[in-house]
């Protein structure tokens, strides 16, 4: 079964390449045999979008959609309610006591959370959130 992933990229190859309708389902005809891209398998798919490779069309990769700045400012908020219902700092995250690494090091990777993206800073909750439960039963 043709999934609807490789069914949209023949669609949008045939509107970059301006092509009529006459004209795609005499190539998809000559490619994969069959006039209407519906009816594709997998394999005659990707065959068909080889030649329209061929005929010029170029693929652009999906743009990686960056979080907001309000969410990763939400999140650092968050933080900073954990640190006090648990009656801690800010350096409880940063700073490693003796033989200790910092949580943000050991968690993130890296040295503060300022330098956290927004990813990292949801692992950081997470962290203080199990936290607050085991620090709740004791």
């Amino acid at each position: 079964m043709l999934d609807r992933s490789l069914l949209a990229k023949i669609h949008v190859a045939k509107k970059q390449l301006a092509m009529e309708d006459d004209v795609y389902r005499a190539m998809l005809e000559s490619v994969a045999g069959k006039r209407s891209a519906k009816d594709l398998t997998v394999r005659e798919a990707e065959a068909v979008l080889a030649h329209m490779q061929k005929c010029g069309f170029r693929p652009t990769a999906p743009k990686a959609r960056r979080a907001a700045a309000s969410d990763r400012d939400a999140l650092v908020r968050k933080l900073g309610a954990q640190l006090k219902a648990a009656g801690r700092d800010w350096p409880y995250l940063e700073r490693a006591g003796e033989g200790r690494v910092s949580m943000v090091r050991r968690i993130c990777g890296v040295d503060s959370v300022s330098f956290c993206d927004v990813a990292m800073l949801r692992k950081l909750v997470a962290a203080l959130a199990y936290d607050a439960k085991r620090h709740a039963k004791a």
